[in-house]
């Protein structure tokens, strides 16, 4: 009885799966039994059947990857071509002479630059890898408030510029030294060490002076910032980027990571702040020199905002501030004050080595105080 019920049933199911008409009575065997359904795709490699979608996958990720790849490449080669089609607009873009002055001072200051970033990297890099944390524990005062003037008179034994300074004090902080005093070598490294003083004396034969007077004004900006962080500075502000983990690495091996890691991520922001001291220097009438020079506190100030947008290197400002004759010794002293604590490039690069908030509050303070103390000095001294 049951089996003459059953055959009926059967065929009309198979009737129906012939007609290709789905009984929504029931379930398909293949997909109520899922082993079953891998055990046959297995079996026959049916193309219909649903494991042909990750076989389709497959090759469409492959193609997805390939095309990441291809990304970069393809748009250089792209700007070449563009670059080739409209290349005599584009040389007559070049000829005029405000792109002809932009082009000489963003080359001068990378030029400038360049070699001193390289030097601050290899430093930076050294300090992380084979430097021990508990030698800065040993070397430096235990107390911030003291640590600031060691850290302060280091900066003038260590040959360099701002651009080598920021990543090697983003190393000291990485390795635990205390914020207050790496921001004080920070400071003073570019603006008081050998080579600096060395230019500024021969850039000033008639005015020696000048070298005592950029010492101490450098020396005592950079300590003074120093205590003013550790007086009011919060962790919160300072975020030195995270570093790439390279245990397990041989020294030599986690040396060049570390290298490679601090180009990439400082040279891009000193193009930056290469670029807009270009742009500025290139759009700023030349006789306004001649008007801010005849009045002594607008010449300090002119000269502190000039350091500033030409983000000229600490080794080669003393010979441009020697050129400028038609001001003060004064306000030429405040421009090498200035200049390498802080200027386009050095905020960039702080911005990406220390974070936004730090450098939006430690860069006006350092103008300020470097402002003020230089012209103090320079009244005293000159």
């Amino acid at each position: 009885m049951a089996i003459t019920k059953t055959a009926p049933q059967d065929g009309a199911d198979s009737g129906q799966a012939d007609s290709g008409q789905a009984d929504p009575g029931r379930a398909d065997p293949v997909q109520a039994d899922p082993g079953q359904a891998e055990r046959g795709d297995a079996g026959n490699g049916d193309a219909g059947n649903g494991d042909a979608e990750p076989a389709a996958t497959a090759p469409d990720g492959g193609r997805q990857e390939e095309a990441r790849h291809l990304n970069s490449p393809l748009l250089l080669t792209l700007l070449l071509l563009t670059a080739v089609m409209f290349q005599d607009p584009i040389r007559g873009a070049l000829a005029a002479p405000v792109m002809q002055s932009w082009m000489t001072v963003f080359v001068a200051v990378m030029v400038q630059a360049l070699p001193f970033l390289v030097l601050g990297v290899l430093l930076s890099a050294a300090i992380a890898v084979f430097v021990p944390p508990s030698f800065f524990a040993r070397a430096l005062p235990k107390h911030p408030a003291l640590a600031v003037p060691v850290a302060g008179a280091a900066g003038a034994v260590l040959p360099g510029c701002e651009c080598a300074s920021v990543p090697v004090a983003g190393a000291l902080v990485r390795r635990g030294v205390t914020p207050a005093a790496a921001l004080a070598f920070l400071l003073s490294a570019p603006a008081i060490n050998p080579i600096v003083l060395t230019a500024t004396a021969v850039a000033f034969p008639g005015n020696p002076e000048m070298v005592l007077a950029r010492f101490v004004a450098g020396l005592l900006v950079a300590c003074s910032m120093g205590w003013l962080w550790h007086r009011l500075g919060r962790t919160d502000w300072l975020r030195p980027p995270a570093r790439a983990s390279y245990e397990g690495q041989s020294k030599g091996a986690a040396f060049w990571g570390s290298v490679r890691h601090d180009v990439t991520h400082a040279g891009g922001f000193l193009v930056i702040g290469a670029m807009a001291a270009a742009t500025l220097k290139a759009v700023v009438p030349a006789d306004w020199l001649g008007v801010a020079a005849g009045h002594p506190v607008l010449s300090v100030l002119f000269l502190a905002a000039l350091a500033v947008l030409l983000s000229i290197c600490s080794e080669a400002d003393a010979f441009v501030a020697a050129s400028l004759t038609q001001f003060s010794l004064t306000a030429r002293l405040t421009f090498l004050v200035v200049g390498p604590m802080i200027d386009l490039k050095l905020f960039a690069m702080q911005v990406g080595t220390f974070g936004r908030a730090f450098a939006l509050r430690f860069a006006p303070a350092t103008f300020a105080l470097a402002v003020v103390v230089s012209a103090l000095i320079g009244t005293v001294l000159l």
